[in-house]
């Protein structure tokens, strides 16, 4: 497993990361949330070895990342922020020097060029030099050069970043493929990413842990959990009618056409139980012709700016 204690960096006064301590285990995606500076690429690059902590420990499989680190750098694959690479290296020379970095030589590194190249959609790229790609082309060959070596740990700081829906798609399938026996880590401002691909979600806000759960586990902390939302082309006062139901702690309108609501419950009450039954049986009375009608499971950016409130305005680090 990664194991994490105490883990601090500081620059001069500011408090970068302040004492994260969390492990991960094989077959888990892990989520690692925060806004803009709130300290998740400087945990990454402590926890790759790419910047040195002030204090704490990381442990990739058993080996010390300060006191071991060829060991445990072997066991990792890295997308750093941005996805750098050597520019003026054309993307089949540049994942060959990789290769060459990782110990492979003759038919055993042209199979792993080959692999990744595949596995990334890069035979187009191959001959252009890695300057002249598009920002999504950048970003699958810094996915390949991470995956090249097969490595047991994947750290990905925003994977998706600058893909179009269909690209997204393609990396998300490669790491729900990839985590079936890998540790995987993404971090990331996307809440999308987590609901899409990972098992489970930290969230930090200056530079502390603030959360650690699966995504529908933060999600039903969201005031939205288990909220009603119906969409219907009715003329009068549906809103008052609405808010009249037992077990309704609010009704919004919300955006997207005339006619759509969204039902929040009360919290703890025995009133919210059956609350749908009773937004049904209205209808039916009411003789509303109705376009939508569903139970809300709860939104995770609502917690995640319930939990990061005015961490956005720090500088980012």
């Amino acid at each position: 497993m990664i194991k994490i204690e105490g883990l601090r960096k500081s620059y001069g006064s500011f408090i970068a990361v302040d004492g994260i301590s969390f492990s991960v285990n094989p077959g888990e995606v892990l989520g690692f949330l925060g806004p803009n500076g709130a300290g998740k690429s400087t945990t990454m690059k402590m926890v790759t070895g790419f910047i040195r902590a002030n204090s704490g420990s990381v442990t990739i499989f058993g080996h010390n990342i300060e006191k071991n680190p060829l060991q445990a750098k072997s066991l990792i694959g890295y997308l750093p922020e941005g996805a750098p690479a050597y520019g003026d290296m054309q993307v089949a020379q540049f994942l060959g020097f990789i290769a060459e970095i990782r110990g492979y030589t003759g038919a055993e590194k042209q199979q792993r060029v080959n692999h990744v190249v595949g596995q990334l959609g890069l035979e187009s790229v191959l001959d252009r030099p890695i300057d002249n790609l598009s920002k999504g082309f950048k970003r699958r060959v810094g996915v390949a050069q991470a995956i090249i070596h097969d490595p047991q740990v994947l750290i990905l700081d925003e994977p998706t970043d600058g893909l179009d829906p269909n690209q997204k798609h393609q990396v998300r399938e490669l790491i729900r493929g990839l985590a079936k026996d890998k540790i995987v880590i993404i971090s990331t401002h996307i809440l999308e990413e987590v609901s899409a691909v990972c098992t489970r979600a930290i969230i930090i806000a200056n530079g502390r842990v603030v959360a650690d759960a699966t995504p529908d586990e933060l999600a039903a902390r969201s005031r939205y959990h288990q909220a009603i939302t119906l969409a219907l082309n009715v003329d009068g006062c549906v809103k008052d009618a609405l808010s009249r139901l037992k077990g309704v702690k609010l009704v919004e309108e919300r955006a997207g056409g005339v006619g759509r609501y969204t039902l929040i419950p009360e919290e703890n009450s025995d009133e919210a139980i059956g609350l749908f039954d009773r937004v049904s049986q209205l209808i039916l009375s009411k003789g509303w012709e109705i376009e939508e009608l569903y139970i809300e499971t709860g939104h995770l950016d609502d917690v995640f700016r319930q939990l990061t409130n005015g961490e956005n305005q720090r500088e980012a680090i």
